[in-house]
């Protein structure tokens, strides 16, 4: 009898496993299916949960950034860019992932990254965006409740064009550095 009841638990726990890990696949291609209009699709950054964090700052109040970059970017950064007086290379990649702030439950005085608020992404392709300095932008905003992603538009804080120049704008403001705000900073 307890063989049976073992036998029964594991095959349970593995169909559970195996339907739970068919939902993620589906949710990753539901949110690798999201592209910016006339622009950057999200599945041209997939692996960006694991690259390396470039920096945190804070923005708005209430959201927390963490910025990455992809192999490309960090190795131009620890050549020395953008104060060495090179463009960043095509194929240089970030991500810049918005939370909600939080309050540590289990101290109370630390303000750490609750839900997950947008993400937003450029890429240097010097042909392919030649008329915003190089770069292709896309923000796309998180519904929590429904867990899918959409582009960000006109509506949205700050406004996007909607479009792969959307941050142009924004990062004309930095055009002497390439068009990037961030350093990387010693660790």
């Amino acid at each position: 009898m307890q063989r049976s009841c073992l036998w029964t638990i594991a095959g349970v726990a593995a169909f559970v496993t195996a339907a739970g890990a068919s939902s993620l696949s589906a949710q990753d291609q539901d949110k690798y299916s999201r592209k910016v209009p006339g622009g950057l699709a999200l599945a041209e950054f997939k692996g960006y949960e694991t690259w390396e964090v470039v920096s945190v700052s804070q923005g708005a109040p209430g959201i927390l950034a963490v910025i990455m970059a992809n192999p490309t970017m960090i190795a131009a950064y620890k050549a020395g860019s953008p104060g060495n007086g090179k463009p960043w290379p095509d194929g240089a990649r970030m991500a810049k992932v918005h939370y909600n702030t939080k309050k540590l439950e289990t101290f109370s005085a630390a303000t750490v990254a609750g839900s997950l608020h947008d993400i937003d992404f450029m890429v240097k392709d010097s042909k392919r965006f030649a008329d915003s300095g190089g770069w292709g932008y896309a923000a796309f905003l998180y519904d929590t409740l429904a867990n899918k992603y959409s582009p960000a538009t006109t509506a949205a804080m700050p406004p996007q064009g909607n479009d792969a120049k959307c941050g142009f704008g924004c990062h004309a403001t930095v055009k002497t550095r390439d068009y990037v705000f961030t350093d990387y900073h010693a660790r």
